[in-house]
């Protein structure tokens, strides 16, 4: 129960920070959820009030995620200072403009009808680059430090960072493709050439919460490190196939529910070893192991 302590009481106080502001902006998140829903808005199109919750939502739920994942590496404090209080203040500032632009009616990106949205959308761009900056820090410190002493957890929060980076890359490469276009003159293209990419950004974003989540769910088990280190093994090999395939359709302009069948025969079953690792996880926790052993030591005792 280390990291519920941590993250209750004695978390580091960047950390503790990043929590709170995770909370604020997941409830922003659901918060223009309720708005929407009781308004009878549109959930399409750039000028939808879906994109402050998702906004909210996502960010809310990955810099919880970023700061939990990084308490496990081992780094000097000022370094982790830095590189997570400019996570969250990236993450701040893209929830607040996406909402605010969202509540003015106009797009938040690749708006460049008036200086003012110009700066906005410059500033969203700004963003992602500081967010892109501090995860390749903390990625580059997981490979090189030796960080948590269990190898199932260590691969799990290095490979949930790998696939965060693919995830902001292909933010980058969204910017980037949506920039042009709407510099270009044509700001439909530049939602539509953007838009391609979603799926890929969306399955790659929250693997620095699903794989540590699973190995740390894994040490309540009954079951012996090694074990636990196959399992996540699995799950990382079968969240990187997943996120290859999706990359593949996202890329080709592929939409993933309407797949042809090779590549379904690769995502449908990797996708069903990641929930598969999820519910094994979850059937394992240590209260079941000692409730057996209470009885298999009374049937002993007979």
């Amino acid at each position: 129960m280390n990291a519920l302590t941590r993250i209750r009481s004695g978390g580091r106080r960047a950390e503790r920070i990043a929590y709170a502001v995770g909370a604020a902006l997941f409830l922003s998140g659901l918060a223009h959820a309720l708005v929407l829903i009781i308004t009878g808005g549109s959930w399409l199109g750039p000028l939808s009030m879906r994109k402050a919750v998702t906004f909210g939502l996502s960010f809310g739920l990955t810099l919880a995620s970023v700061a939990w994942a990084a308490s496990f590496l081992t780094m000097r404090p000022r370094l982790r200072t830095l590189l997570l209080g400019a996570f969250t203040a990236a993450s701040i500032a893209e929830v607040a403009l996406v909402s605010m632009q969202a509540w003015r009616g106009v797009p938040s990106h690749f708006n460049f009808e008036t200086s003012f949205d110009s700066a906005v959308s410059m500033s969203l761009a700004a963003g992602g680059g500081v967010l892109v900056l501090t995860v390749i820090g903390f990625t580059a410190v997981a490979l090189v430090e030796p960080g948590p002493a269990a190898p199932s957890l260590r691969l799990a929060v290095r490979a949930g960072l790998v696939v965060l980076l693919v995830a902001l890359a292909t933010g980058a490469v969204m910017i980037g493709r949506g920039v042009v276009a709407a510099r270009g003159g044509d700001p439909q293209l530049a939602y539509t050439t953007a838009g391609a990419l979603k799926p890929l950004h969306a399955v790659a974003m929250h693997a620095i919460l699903v794989l540590p989540a699973l190995a740390w769910i894994l040490r309540f088990t009954g079951h012996s490190e090694a074990h636990r280190l196959r399992v996540v093994q699995a799950a990382v090999a079968a969240d990187a196939v997943l996120t290859a395939v999706i990359g593949v359709e996202s890329f080709t302009g592929i939409d993933p529910l309407a797949a042809p069948l090779p590549l379904l025969l690769l995502s449908a079953p990797a996708a069903a070893v990641l929930a598969g690792t999820g519910i094994h996880a979850l059937s394992g926790i240590e209260p079941a192991v000692r409730f057996v052993r209470v009885l298999n030591g009374k049937a002993r005792g007979r």
